[in-house]
């Protein structure tokens, strides 16, 4: 008999992470295969070289710091392809068992359910289909960062695995904001020393994109026109508001899943609504005060981010347009991931009332239960199996492997690359035509300097890296000569032609390494890009401070160890 017990409480102990796991499944299907996944901004490429602009040191603001910095010494230990799939998995398979863990002592079906509820909705399937793996990373710690700064908040001893968790939750300059803001909220304490210890954490895990964004604060201001286009956006018939109650309301219709703008949307609404309803009055009676205040200010404070886009795109884009670094907002939705730990809690409390409701008898109670936790996979079938094929695994062609072994034989440049078309996606017929930000400039080991400039919803909105608009003048020179000798003047040692892609690309001087797909035109003594000493002197500090939150990490572990053996 106790056997049969034991073998039972771990059949439910295990229960979330094989649920977990088998959701992950499910969303990413054919994008666990052979090859790479590559869609919208999510661009990753068998070895991706450490460059200037993941370091923070380039001209165009840090918007790969320190993510692309992190990924490209990662994969000189595993294989580009394979790490790719490992992130994506553990962001999914993360979230989940953090959201199972944050909801607390709750029954098997609330927390199966807070996992559906945290891993299966709209905003991770929207940023899984944008690109935004960084983000779906924060978003995944975001639980675990609440159980780890409530520990510290409660002990006074800071959990080594926080330190290891917080700048993997900072890969990205919002992540890092709703991380470093969740760090706060739910770890400061009245006692100075503790507080500055929590914002020191804080700060060190964010400060290569912090201080890089500073150093190119003159330039860190958005177009305003970008406001009304990264607003908080309807989902069909659902009003922004109303989509944001369920974690959708994403700027791109072409990543939002056709079940959201028909009744399914509502549906899901109503039924989420009603079960965190049910949950609210149960969760407040048993939660520490401390705690609950600080998940309904986090909720509070993404949920009103995220509106405020909507509802008054002008004066976002006035403040977009005015404060260097105020963009960082200008994605409505993106806020929304301050909101999700709170209506997985909920959600997970108000499982057992609902059951108890609908199915009065244990016995009808088994039946349903399967049921109603399997009701957000029903209701968003969008999400299902690589987001019914938006998402799949692809080899890169012959021909930039043929570009980056002709550029590899002709030895390291003196200037940057650039990629013609000067413009920033790209629809390839061998990515199956999915769009996805120029590969070229991962694919090859080349500083590059890359067009920044969108175009949202028929709007076009300028970039804001000062070398792309001098690129873009010495391209429209007369003769394939003067533009050569412009290129070459601003830097630019590599032209590298997509002949597939859709747009212009004018004739470039030079010496031609390849001509096919990809054509490959090497330029004469290009000048030697501008980096400013200061700039490399403030980011080394910058990246010291990252990489202590790691060291300071496994020290601790590693002494927590060494006691505990000490101890035994």
């Amino acid at each position: 008999m106790a056997l049969d017990q034991r073998r039972g409480g771990r059949a439910v102990q295990a229960a979330p992470a094989l649920w977990s796991l088998l959701l992950a499944v499910l969303m990413l299907g054919p994008a666990l295969g052979r090859g790479f996944v590559l869609s919208y901004d999510m661009v990753w490429v068998p070895d991706l070289a450490l460059r200037a602009d993941f370091l923070g040191i380039a001209s165009g603001l840090p918007r790969a710091v320190p993510s692309d910095a992190v990924v490209a010494v990662l994969d000189e230990l595993v294989p580009g392809e394979l790490l790719q799939k490992l992130v994506l998995t553990a962001a999914l398979v993360g979230a989940g068992l953090g959201a199972a863990r944050l909801v607390g002592e709750v029954s098997l079906s609330g927390r199966l359910m807070a996992v559906t509820v945290y891993q299966w909705n709209p905003l991770v399937v929207e940023r899984l289909l944008i690109g935004h793996w960084p983000v779906l990373l924060g978003y995944a710690a975001l639980p675990w960062v609440i159980l780890g700064a409530r520990r510290w908040r409660g002990t006074g001893s800071l959990p080594p695995w926080l330190c290891l968790l917080m700048p993997v939750a900072s890969l990205s300059a919002s992540a890092g904001v709703a991380t470093a803001l969740v760090l706060v909220l739910c770890g400061a304490t009245r006692r100075p020393a503790h507080l500055l210890r929590v914002a020191g954490l804080a700060a060190a895990a964010n400060a290569p994109w912090l201080v890089a964004g500073l150093l190119h604060a003159a330039s860190a201001t958005t177009a305003g026109a970008g406001a009304r286009a990264f607003a908080l956006a309807d989902e069909g018939s659902l009003p922004g508001p109303v989509a944001a109650l369920t974690l959708g309301g994403i700027w791109n219709s072409e990543v939002v899943p056709d079940a959201r703008a028909g009744l399914l949307g509502w549906v899901a609404t109503v039924l989420l609504v009603l079960l965190a309803a049910a949950g609210a009055r149960r969760w407040w009676r048993g939660a520490d005060r401390r705690d609950a205040v600080a998940l309904l200010v986090m909720w509070g404070v993404g949920f009103t981010l995220a509106v405020a886009t909507w509802m008054a795109p002008e004066t976002a884009g006035w403040l977009f347009s005015t404060v260097p670094g105020a963009g960082l907002f200008r994605d409505g939705a993106r806020a929304l991931v301050l909101c999700a730990p709170l209506l997985a809690i909920l959600v997970a409390h108000g499982t057992e009332p609902v059951l108890r409701l609908v199915a009065p008898e244990a016995g009808s109670r088994a039946v349903f239960a399967p049921v109603l936790v399997a009701l957000p996979v029903l209701v968003l079938p969008g999400a299902l199996w690589g987001a019914g094929g938006s998402l799949g695994a692809v080899a890169y062609p012959e021909s930039y492997v043929a570009a980056r072994d002709v550029l590899a034989r002709e030895g390291r440049s003196a200037g940057d690359l650039v990629s013609l078309p000067l413009s920033s996606y790209r629809q390839p017929a061998w990515n199956d035509d999915r769009k996805v930000l120029d590969p070229v400039w991962r694919y090859l080991p080349y500083d590059y300097v890359a067009s920044d400039e969108l175009v949202v919803g028929g709007t076009t909105l300028p970039g804001e890296d000062p070398r792309v608009a001098e690129v873009a003048e010495a391209l429209e020179l007369g003769t394939p000569e003067a533009r050569a000798s412009a290129l070459a003047a601003e830097g630019v040692g590599v032209v590298v032609v997509d002949t597939t892609a859709v747009g212009t690309a004018p004739d470039v001087a030079g010496r031609v390494l390849l001509d096919g797909d990809l054509r490959v035109v090497v330029l004469e003594d290009p000048a030697r890009p501008e980096r400013h000493t200061s700039w490399t002197i403030a980011m080394v500090a910058a990246w010291a401070g990252f990489l202590g939150c790691v060291a300071a990490g496994v020290l601790q572990a590693a002494r927590a160890r060494r006691r505990g053996r000490i101890q035994r």
